[in-house]
């Protein structure tokens, strides 16, 4: 039995590994099952045995991607003097990392249009967007904005962050975008600040 779980576990990673390349590179619309089975190395059965469609592949895919994209992001803004830094720098780290193909493609793309905005919206909840609500509650704690109900300011902050990310998806100067974006967000967290 343990022999045969690792077998599965082995081809769902194929699977996941060619999936998230072939989106990343071609995007989800040029991508087929048989070129997903072609480059995991693994039957078209295969890939349908572990994921029911192409848009669950992309699925398990996004979420890989947003997973790893919030432990980039934790990793850039560990280092920062508090919470509200903490909070510009990962979202720095947000637009620039998706400025990068790939994860552009999957993240921005992609995601709303292949999930549709509430699935897209239900992951990324669990990944970077529920990230802001539990930053704000600790910059309340730490005495650094005011107290007040952490749901509706987390929701604006969240939705500025998703309206410049979708702008920024849509324009050749990504990287120079999401700078001017990220200095935006950045004005809109110091005017939180108490003083």
């Amino acid at each position: 039995m343990a022999k045969q779980a690792e077998r599965r576990a082995a081809t769902t990673e194929a699977i996941l590994k060619a999936g998230r390349r072939l989106f990343g590179e071609r995007g989800f619309a040029a991508t087929t099952i048989d070129d997903i089975a072609a480059a995991a190395r693994v039957a078209k059965g295969a890939v349908y045995h572990h994921f029911a469609t192409k848009e669950t592949v992309f699925e398990a895919v996004f979420d890989q991607v947003s997973r790893d994209l919030v432990l980039e992001i934790d990793r850039a803004a560990r280092t920062e003097r508090d919470v509200l830094a903490a909070m510009v720098a990962g979202t720095q780290h947000y637009f620039a990392a998706c400025a990068k193909g790939d994860t552009c493609q999957i993240i921005l793309r992609d995601g709303p249009a292949v999930l549709g905005w509430e699935r897209w919206r239900e992951i990324d909840a669990r990944h970077f967007g529920g990230k802001i609500p539990r930053a704000l509650a600790a910059a309340m704690d730490a005495g650094l904005i005011a107290r007040q109900p952490v749901e509706p300011l987390a929701r604006l902050l969240l939705g500025a962050v998703t309206e410049a990310a979708v702008a920024c998806a849509g324009r050749s100067d990504i990287l120079k975008a999401g700078g001017e974006y990220s200095r935006a967000f950045k004005s809109l967290l110091e005017a939180l600040r108490l003083r």
